[in-house]
């Protein structure tokens, strides 16, 4: 049996670098670099952005700014709605 256990070891051994070294290096990578480089102009993508929030339904684009703290009762109304949602989830 420990004639058995030596090689397993051994074989074990010598892979693990080579299964190591194979993993891509840059696949992880995240950031404003790895993005990739847009072929549109400022203009074609302000386009772009307006039909799709026309599409939407958003006719004006609101400030990206986040607004103020939310009303008490809008604050409770919307935990009462995903509470019910979280229910209807686990139901089905």
């Amino acid at each position: 049996m420990r004639v058995g256990v030596f090689p397993a070891v051994l074989f074990t051994l010598i892979l693990l670098p080579g299964v190591a070294l194979s993993q891509h290096a840059g696949k992880g990578k995240r950031g404003p670099d790895s993005r990739p480089t847009s072929s549109l102009s400022q203009d074609e993508r302000q386009r772009l952005r307006q039909d799709v929030d026309s599409a939407r339904g958003n006719y004006q684009r609101r400030d990206p700014r986040r607004p103020g703290p939310m009303p008490p009762e809008e604050r409770e109304k919307l935990r009462r709605d995903v509470q019910d949602a979280n229910r209807d989830i686990r139901k089905r």
